[in-house]
């Protein structure tokens, strides 16, 4: 089965989101740019300290993910999830992806997306769509996770901070 799902793996802060926007803003998508579709996630910092994660889709449209300050019964380490907005920004933008775009970027699959039922289920539909998809997924086990990364569609890449250029060479093969 050809490998349409490359996802990207690695410890936290080793540039996984960073190959995404950097892929994202290469000019060898812009014949793509207009038919990709999904989101990538962003640190919230206020003085230099990570308060949360903003989740951000293709189409420019922003939620709160996760936060020290907000309020809900979701918790991944020391910041609170809202499932809701990722629920209505982050699987919406896949839902839409899966109908109208060539390439679908998912950043991440990880705990805190993985708290919400919807998220999973649009991941798998994503993945067995056969549509070409670049991702991030969390490196810990959790038995999700592993489904994906054993999943025949699916190759995944260890990014760490020595084999970035690496990486982003792999990935540009991968979509061209």
């Amino acid at each position: 089965m050809v490998k349409t799902v490359l996802l990207l793996t690695g410890k936290p802060s080793t540039g996984k989101t960073a190959l995404i926007k950097e892929i994202l803003s290469r000019a060898i998508l812009n014949q793509v740019q207009d038919k990709a579709g999904g989101f990538y996630t962003e640190e919230i910092r206020i003085g230099g300290v990570r308060q949360g994660f903003r989740i951000i889709t293709l189409g420019g449209d922003e939620a709160i993910l996760a936060h020290v300050s907000i309020s809900s019964r979701y918790q991944v380490s020391k910041y609170k999830v809202d499932i809701e907005s990722l629920d209505k920004v982050a699987v919406s933008a896949l839902r839409q992806a899966l109908k109208e775009s060539d390439l679908i970027v998912i950043d991440e699959i990880g705990k805190m997306e993985l708290l919400s039922p919807q998220f999973k289920e649009v991941v798998s539909q994503v993945v067995d769509s056969g549509k070409k998809v670049l991702g991030t997924i969390m490196l810990a086990p959790h038995p999700f996770a592993n489904e994906i990364k054993s999943h025949p569609r699916v190759r995944t890449l260890t990014v760490t901070r020595e084999n970035h250029n690496k990486v982003l060479e792999d990935i540009l093969d991968w979509l061209s």
